[in-house]
């Protein structure tokens, strides 16, 4: 007997539904996430009240569903009328509900079985945002953690760096810990016992529900974290969480994270599977999984379904772009909460690393972008300009036409401007709820604006955040947008696609029979899949073949995907390949698919290492008929095609082509026509929306086609955009350090210079601009039929150029010479080979500049563009405005200053000094500040001008472009000293200033926030760690405490101010150096008292296991961060005692030796502050 074949996804906003019968036909639904069915009443008779739409497809099942507390007593569905007690009035809007969960609601709807009445025989597939939800709500089970002594805090500290740059009041991470237990034991990198487990340490802690057990280097050796886990299940606890087994991969931060996660939400998805197989006894239940896998309900692992939903809307784009021979697709699922976006070339991409909400998550997933744009995204005036997104409305209270309430979104655009059948639409839409949020909009302009342009700037805007999306996920992996098909599906996907595709240039798009049901269309097209995967961490050799036959086990593969990378990266290239594949040929495979990533070749004198192997393995799938396609029309006019589950706007200039299975493919044909001129208020945010966009892509270019990891992985480095003046208009920056330089810089280079089309010049003098030598700057001017428009330039961080000491940063440098090679303005065109001959890395030096190069050719490339489009006068314009509207922000801020001051020492008692007041212009006045440094914590102007810019846009507050308009009404005034050295032009007379880059900057920034009564000084160091012989080297910044502010406690454990890079995981620094790290976590206790404390600094204790050199260049040794915050400490064991380090120093560690570090606290915030 046919069984029904019930398919659901539970979103955001929707639950959608769609279902096979056993006689093969059709059935959809759509219904609420909150899982109601939401009507207006449009008659009423004896009782019964007639509903807009039909209820479901069946001529009953409604009885149990009640409205406003009383029960339906009969129900025509299919007709949308429903008897119910009460009093109603016609055009009220009213919900449905069966105190069930929205999948449930769903498969009564499509089976037409009542609430109570039993369903028929059915298989039941469903993907859910359910976990995905508990996460960023914070709304799992609190968890018990047992890890390795040394790393309780891990989860606090997590890569140290602060999620946000200009935001003083920590964001923390959702607390999911209930307690963390410390056990005794610890293995090696080796799998060897270096101290045996204390079980002891496992004594009950209190009841709990959730568990979680990650320990040190279990990703090699389990056995200890395998005889915790053991103990705790004899104890009864039935669920516990083991990271060999959730997340079986190097990294001990991320498995962790992982791993605590699938222990949070297994309490809150077991009684979702619970209420699933309570209401569907009986009924074979799969879910789906973030990475496609179909899995049962008892193999499914909640950390697994974080992207299930999308998931299921990829298999479904998979099955109809091999129905219809597509050979390359970019998808684009709009719903109402956000986007989904995926690049698909015969078979989905995956990315084994994503970030969800708060938490790291090492588990497979389709590789899929998400842009907060979707239906119910927010359209708003902030901060003196308009947005789209990234808040939302949701299901509840919804667009504004929702009628409970809400505000002005996307949604409510496309329906003001006739782009939406109110008639047609899912739930009853109220067009003068969003007529009355426009009128609100208008009036908080401030400014006559036409109500029709406004609305189609609004959705340009919306459009524009869609685009990026799309080309992060093309671009970043070197494909262009144009070469493919744009596959549009959601409630608003094809809503959007015509003008999604005129933006990107693309000229074929694919729109589904079911395109507002694609996700649980899919669920139905899934095969059967698993993703087997083993760590490999070694060169590649020629034990490809034993590998893959250890991890199939006989069964059958469909894809074999090889991880590698050069050896000491971090990113990875995947490389697909058969069977039979030798080394040579995967070596080869590598080598090409490097060259098409990175546009050169691989270095020579990097081997490639073998990270990880993955198998997949498929089972059968749901085939599908090819579809064909006919010829149609030309669309002549906007024209509007709507079910109740997706609208398809189709615009002038594309050929409809219907095909055999209901899809619809459309082509191209039109003319680019001159678009219409839109707000002021509009043209200002699309043009800021695209500059900033220029710079993204500059850096995600850079990041890409970089060698070191420095920044590749830690991102030090910035892209900017500067009008023709040199003035900073727009950047992406990581590093603030780098914030107030490039602007500088450019002007200082442009002195004297005469600039010409194509010219490229390299810098890193701090005469020039420069902030310390590692810091490379490339400028390259833009010019329109022979006018300057601009400049784009980038600053990245070079981990080796020199000097006396391994990373260019000796602690104790006297001279600009010692401290490396000096690059005054130098053409591109000059810099040969040799260029860096006297750096330890010269290769990887050649290497990151031409990307350097790389990115801002593409930047040119790129403003030219949009003059092209706009003409030059216009993006002059536009740059100018972004300016400007910093400028006001900052005037605004400034009114009515009067005067402060505030002064602060080195460790040495060099004294920075700052008065700020208030004449015609802000005077940031560091005069009284100490003499030039003797070593090298001379900082450039370029620096100080950084440190006043980051300090003015935390004093704002508000989410501003981050540009030199910020400082067009300030003066700064520095005396010749530790603030404003000589800088000469013979680096051996110029003063060192590396330690003004990473300590200075720190100091300069802790007394502009204490002048302005911001924030307590935070660690005010970035405790600068290296260490190397003949064979490596090693150099990394720690976190410490942040200064409290009022209103909140400062943060723990993370950079502040003018840096924010990753540290490197503890297993990571094992398995490449010859150390071992003994702890690393919070240093409890060190941050300041007070009535908001400061946060407490870290402690990194590294054993080293062969004799090493050891640098370190570190501040606040002496000096307490104030008020009241710890100092902090470096400590070298030897010979079974502890002795103290200076700050700055450079010392011979033995074998055995351990240097540990305590960074200091951060100040706490008084009330007399």
């Amino acid at each position: 007997m046919a069984s029904w074949q019930i398919r659901i996804d539970v979103g955001g906003t929707f639950a959608d539904g769609w279902a096979l019968t056993p006689a093969g036909s059709q059935i959809r639904c759509k219904v609420l996430s909150s899982g109601a069915l939401r009507t207006s009443i449009v008659s009423i008779e004896d009782g019964w009240l007639g509903c807009d739409r039909p209820l479901s497809d069946h001529e009953q099942g409604l009885e149990g569903f009640s409205v406003a507390g009383v029960l339906i007593s009969e129900s025509v569905p299919n007709l949308g009328k429903i008897k119910v007690e009460g009093q109603f009035h016609l055009g009220q809007i009213i919900e449905l509900v069966s105190g069930e969960d929205a999948a449930v609601v769903a498969a009564r709807l499509l089976t037409g079985t009542a609430p109570g009445a039993d369903f028929p025989r059915a298989d039941l597939r469903v993907a859910t945002t359910r976990g995905t939800n508990a996460l960023l709500e914070g709304k799992g089970t609190p968890v018990d953690l047992y890890t390795s002594k040394g790393f309780e805090s891990l989860l606090e500290v997590r890569d140290q760096r602060r999620p946000d740059l200009f935001e003083l009041s920590p964001s923390l991470s959702v607390p999911v810990t209930k307690r963390v237990i410390g056990v005794t034991g610890r293995l090696d990198r080796k799998g060897r016992e270096l101290e045996p487990l204390d079980e002891s340490d496992l004594e009950a802690h209190g009841e709990t529900k959730a568990v979680a057990v990650a320990m040190i280097n279990s990703d090699v050796a389990p056995y200890h974290e395998k005889r915790v886990a053991e103990i705790l299940r004899d104890r009864g606890f039935a669920e516990v969480s083991v990271s060999h087994e959730i997340a079986p991969m190097i990294r001990l931060w991320p498995r962790m994270e992982t791993t605590v996660a699938n222990a949070y939400l297994t309490p809150v998805m077991g009684g979702f599977l619970s209420s699933l197989k309570n209401a569907l006894p009986g009924v074979p239940l799969s879910l789906m999984t973030s990475s496609g896998q179909l899995k049962s309900a008892e193999t499914f692992r909640p950390v697994d379904s974080l992207l299930s939903g999308p998931a299921g809307g990829i298999a479904g784009a998979v099955a109809l772009a091999r129905a219809c021979d597509l050979k390359q697709v970019l998808t684009f699922d709009m719903g109402g909460t956000s986007t989904d976006v995926a690049r698909i070339s015969g078979e989905p991409g995956y990315r084994y690393e994503q970030e969800i909400g708060p938490v790291k998550v090492l588990a497979p997933a389709v590789k899929i972008e998400t842009v907060a744009a979707g239906g119910g995204s927010i359209c708003q005036w902030k901060n003196g300009g308009l947005q789209v997104g990234p808040e939302s409305a949701g299901s509840s209270p919804g667009p504004a036409c929702y009628g409970c309430g809400g505000p002005l979104t996307v949604t409510d655009v496309n329906l003001l401007l006739g782009f939406m059948d109110e008639m047609r639409a899912d739930i009853p839409l109220d067009r003068t709820a969003a007529e009355t949020r426009l009128d609100e909009l208008i009036q908080e302009i401030g400014e006559e604006v036409n109500r029709e342009e406004l609305l189609e700037g609004l959705r340009k805007i919306a459009i524009g955040h869609m685009a990026e999306a799309l080309r992060q996920v093309s671009t970043r992996d070197g494909y262009d947008c144009r070469d493919h098909t744009l596959v549009a599906f959601g409630g608003a996907g094809p809503q959007h696609a015509c003008a999604l595709a005129s933006e990107l240039g693309m000229k074929k798009i694919l729109i589904p029979a079911d395109a507002g049901l694609l996700s649980a269309w899919g669920l139905h097209q899934a095969a059967d899949r698993e993703i087997k995967v083993k760590q490999v961490l070694k060169l590649l050799d020629d034990s490809i073949g034993e590998e893959l036959d250890q991890l199939r086990e006989g069964q059958r593969i469909h894809r074999s995907l090889f991880e590698l990378r050069l050896k000491g990266q971090d990113s990875s290239i995947e490389i697909e390949a058969g069977q039979g594949i030798s080394e040579v040929e995967l070596r080869e495979a590598f080598e090409t698919r490097y060259r098409e990533l990175y546009g050169d070749a691989r270095p020579v004198d990097r081997e490639i290492e073998w990270v990880a192997l993955r198998l997949e393995l498929v089972g059968r799938a749901t085939d599908l008929d090819y579809e064909y396609f006919e010829r149609g029309e030309l669309v002549e006019k906007l024209t509007l095609e709507q079910d109740g589950f997706s609208t398809l706007l189709l615009a002038k200039g594309w050929r409809i082509f219907r095909g055999t299975s209901g899809s619809i493919r459309l082509d191209w044909e039109g003319r680019n026509e001159l678009e219409g001129k839109a707000p002021a208020v509009v043209e200002a945010e699309l043009f800021r929306r695209r500059f900033e966009g220029v710079v993204e892509e500059m850096g995600e270019l850079l990041r890409r086609t970089a060698l070191s990891t420095n920044i590749k992985e830690r991102l030090d480095y910035s892209c900017a955009l500067l009008d023709a003046e040199g003035r900073l208009i727009v950047n992406a920056p990581h590093i603030p350090v780098h914030l107030g330089a490039l602007g500088l810089c450019v002007r200082k280079v442009s002195a004297g210079r005469t600039w010409e089309e194509g010219d490229t010049v390299v810098v890193n003098h701090p005469a020039y601009g420069g902030s310390h030598l590692p810091d490379v700057t490339v400028i390259s001017p833009v010019f329109v039929d022979n006018q300057l428009l601009g400049f784009v330039a980038n600053r990245a961080h070079h981990a080796e150029i020199g000097g006396k000491t391994p990373g260019s940063m000796p602690p104790d440098g006297s001279c600009l010479a010692e401290e490396g090679i000096v690059i005054p303005p130098t053409s591109i065109e000059s810099i040969g080979d040799d260029f860096f001959k006297d750096s330890r890395s010269p290769a990887d030096n050649l290497a990151d500049l031409k990307a350097q190069v790389v990115a801002n050719r593409y930047g040119v490339k790129a403003l030219r563009k949009l003059a092209g489009q706009s003409a030059m006068e216009v993006v002059a314009f536009h740059l100018r405005g972004v300016y400007e509207r910093s400028a006001i922000l900052l005037a605004r801020a400034i009114e009515g200053f009067g005067e402060t001051s505030a002064e602060d020492k080195m460790d040495d008692g060099s004294i920075i000094r700052v008065k700020i007041s208030k004449n015609e212009k802000l005077v940031v006045d560091f005069s009284g500040s100490a003499d030039v440094h003797s070593g090298n914590l001379n900082a450039t102007p370029a620096i100080v001008r950084s440190a006043v810019l980051y300090a003015l846009r935390l004093w704002v507050r508000t989410d501003v472009p981050l540009n030199e308009g910020l400082l067009d009404e300030v003066e700064i005034v520095t005396e010749s000293g530790i603030l404003d050295p000589p800088l000469t032009r013979d680096p051996k007379t110029c003063p060192a200033v590396v330690g003004g880059n990473v300590e200075t900057s720190q100091r300069v920034v802790d007394v502009l926030l204490e002048a302005l009564g911001l924030q307590a000084n935070g660690q005010g160091t970035m405790n600068n760690f290296l260490f190397g012989n003949e064979r490596f080297g090693f150099y990394e910044t720690i976190g410490g405490g942040a200064g409290a502010g009022p209103g909140w406690h400062g943060r723990s454990g993370c950079h502040v101010h003018m840096t924010n890079t990753a540290i490197t995981d503890i297993e990571i620094l094992e398995e490449r150096f010859p150390v071992r790290v003994r702890e690393f976590g919070i240093r409890r206790g060190s941050g300041g008292p007070g009535e908001w404390m400061g946060g407490d600094g870290l402690i990194r204790e590294i054993e080293f296991l062969e004799e090493t050199t050891v640098s370190l260049l570190t501040q606040r040794r002496e000096r307490i961060p104030r008020p009241n915050g710890v100092p902090g400490r470096n400590l070298l064991f030897r010979d079974g005692r502890w002795q103290e380090l200076k700050g700055t120093q450079k010392i011979v560690v033995k074998t055995g030796d351990r240097v540990r570090i305590e960074t200091p606290g951060g100040g706490a915030w008084l009330q007399e502050l």
